[in-house]
């Protein structure tokens, strides 16, 4: 799979975002970082199995558009409500165990699309009704201090989804969801067990060669209702569901520009992951292609767009794109759209195929700087890994001459944060010269 280079492809959205953003007073230092407790800036945060102590949590999230939002959420032991939950990492073949302690005023539950034989401390999981109506898609931990086992068998590799069964149209939403991700017994750099889905995960996992794009959505007056609802002790929920509509959407729980902000921003306490996609070019030290998971909560379809790295789609919903036969059914695509409940594996690789150079300069003359505007992240200079002169009182963030190539959601009144633009959906693709930055 081959990406070609196109300096304006690379330019335009990255000046047009920065403009905006600055604009309207929204831009923000957020060059990359360590992340907390020394984990990777950037890339997939596991949370390892195979056994979970999950609690609901209920806390607040920072939307772009400076606004505050109530929130559920399921949290790893003693740990902080966060958003999403964590991604819970096991490998082919582990029995799984996911207990759940429920403190909210609420009954809830997890469900596990995809998953064979799910228990319920000890029985098979079964819906639950009363008096003939449908409560329930799983067995439920009683609320106000409920709790319940859910044990299942990895039997197979892939991205999944793992959500509240529980009135799933507001817990869901309310944000009782996050990401299982099965390795395969191949090893941890594949995805499936064919040599065909090798990613760097394992070889380059220090640029989050492994990534996570997870697209949700919110309606604050849904959250503010239930948060009512929770204030005065768990009654009913004063929403008509009729009069849902969403407005923010989410990658990985942030909107732009905190999705290029590290893992474990400190201005993000209950935010902790972020969307950055950090690579260097493909080459004879960089062989193997980047996996990205795409995983999609939102209620309606959403096409997700990367420029500059078309995706080689392998799996769906924890299937490897393989006919009867064995053959090959991946495709490669520029947008890829998914719908509420599906989950996809893709790869890429970036190449920079013509290698331009100081010394093997593009054949266009740039316009003088006063018919130019400049992104914060241009480094002077259109050369991967080179820097050169800024105007006068200019301040770059670019750090080694790297390259920033948007990622968005193509439905663009999506986004946006309750109607400011290019403040939802959208991230970077962060390519670094060969080697990294020094």
């Amino acid at each position: 799979m081959q990406t070609r280079f196109n300096l304006k492809k690379l330019l335009w959205p990255v000046v047009l975002v920065a403009v905006v953003l600055f604009s309207l007073g929204l831009g923000r230092d957020v060059a990359p970082a360590t992340a907390q407790a020394g984990g990777p800036a950037d890339g997939i945060i596991c949370t390892d199995g195979p056994t979970f102590n999950l609690n609901t949590r209920t806390g607040y999230v920072l939307t772009p558009d400076g606004n505050v939002v109530y929130m559920w959420g399921y949290s790893a032991g003693n740990d902080a409500f966060q958003h999403p939950s964590p991604v819970l990492c096991v490998n082919e073949g582990d029995t799984v165990t996911v207990i759940l302690h429920n403190s909210l005023p609420y009954d809830v539950s997890i469900s596990f699309p995809g998953q064979e034989n799910v228990f319920a401390d000890g029985q098979p999981v079964q819906p639950q009704f009363d008096a003939g109506v449908l409560t329930s898609l799983t067995n439920i931990a009683p609320k106000n201090g409920g709790s319940i086992t859910y044990t299942f068998v990895a039997s197979r590799p892939g991205t999944f989804l793992y959500q509240s069964g529980t009135d799933p149209a507001i817990q869901v939403r309310m944000g009782l969801f996050g990401a299982l991700i099965v390795r395969p017994a191949a090893g941890s750099y594949y995805v499936y067990n064919d040599a065909a889905s090798a990613s760097t995960s394992e070889f380059n996992h220090a640029v989050g060669a492994e990534v996570m794009t997870l697209q949700s959505e919110i309606d604050p007056y849904l959250n503010q209702a239930v948060e009512q609802a929770v204030m005065a002790g768990g009654g009913p929920i004063s929403f008509n569901m009729a009069n849902y509509h969403p407005r923010y959407w989410f990658v990985n729980g942030r909107g732009f520009p905190d999705t290029i902000a590290p893992n474990f921003a400190s201005w993000l306490p209950s935010q902790p992951y972020g969307a950055l996609v950090h690579i260097e070019p493909n080459s004879l030290a960089n062989p193997l292609p980047y996996l990205e998971r795409f995983l999609n909560v939102t209620s309606q379809a959403t096409p997700f767009h990367p420029h500059g790295k078309n995706g080689l789609i392998i799996g769906q919903d924890g299937n490897p794109l393989r006919g009867p036969g064995g053959e090959d059914l991946s495709y490669e695509t520029f947008a890829l759209v998914s719908t509420s409940g599906q989950t996809y594996e893709a790869l890429f690789r970036w190449y920079n195929r013509e290698e331009y150079s100081t010394s093997n300069p593009i054949t266009v003359t740039d316009p003088g700087w006063q018919n130019l505007q400049f992104g914060p992240y241009y480094s002077g200079s259109p050369y991967l890994g080179e820097t050169g002169p800024m105007p006068p009182g200019f301040s770059s963030m670019s750090q080694c001459g790297e390259y920033y190539i948007i990622s968005h959601n193509h439905a663009l009144y999506q986004l946006t944060s309750w109607g400011v633009p290019m403040t939802g959906p959208g991230t970077f693709m962060r390519v670094d010269p060969p080697g990294g930055c020094p």
